[in-house]
């Protein structure tokens, strides 16, 4: 007869073996696990998009100024100059642009412009969520403010991670993003459901 140590200690490693199988393929089978991380974004290196609401203004000239949203073609009209290209621009590259072209048409020979975002394009939050929809986007946004701007995980929520899908120059790029990650205008983020 065995001893009863080794007859438990035999039990134990037939009934926890399974365990440790699905545990594993738990972890594998994971919702979105397949998807890599999507490319950092810097808050910093903002750039206007259409949809963006802006002020361009130039200091001491109230007539030298525009309060407008960013229409399709991406082109602002702005007094006296005409159209000028936004979208793509930081804010700062869009005044250094409004200035030159001041400067170079004899409007204004030394233009101090000043660009502000006033509203901008919002980010979609959908899946498991207690509110999905479109919400504004504020610099600085994580994934976790995202989700509290549409009121929470719902119950059923997996929060390690979301799918996400954003707008980059050469098109829409899918991927990861993990609860600290920045957002970025025009992110749609998806909540998975838990799969147990």
């Amino acid at each position: 007869m065995l001893p009863l140590r080794h007859t438990l200690g035999a039990r134990t490693a037939r009934l926890g073996f399974p365990f440790v199988i699905t545990g594993a393929c738990l972890a594998g089978c994971a919702p979105g696990g397949d998807l890599t991380p999507i490319p950092r974004y810097d808050p910093a290196s903002y750039t206007i998009g259409v949809g963006d609401r802006i002020n361009v203004s130039t200091f001491g000239e109230n007539q030298f100024q525009t309060d407008t949203r960013v229409p399709v073609d991406g082109s602002i009209a702005f007094p006296l100059i005409g159209m000028v290209k936004a979208e793509g621009l930081t804010t700062r590259e869009l005044s250094e642009r409004v200035a030159t072209t001041l400067k170079d048409q004899h409007i204004l020979s030394n233009a101090r412009v000043t660009v502000q975002v006033l509203d901008y394009r919002p980010i979609s939050v959908i899946g498991e969520v207690e509110h999905g929809g479109q919400f504004s986007y504020q610099p600085g946004m994580t994934m976790l403010k995202a989700v509290a701007a549409a009121g929470g995980f719902s119950y059923r929520a997996f929060q390690d991670y979301a799918y996400v899908v954003r707008q980059e120059p050469g098109g829409a790029v899918v991927g990861r993003i993990e609860p600290q990650d920045y957002v970025k205008p025009d992110d749609v983020i998806k909540i998975y459901e838990r799969h147990f």
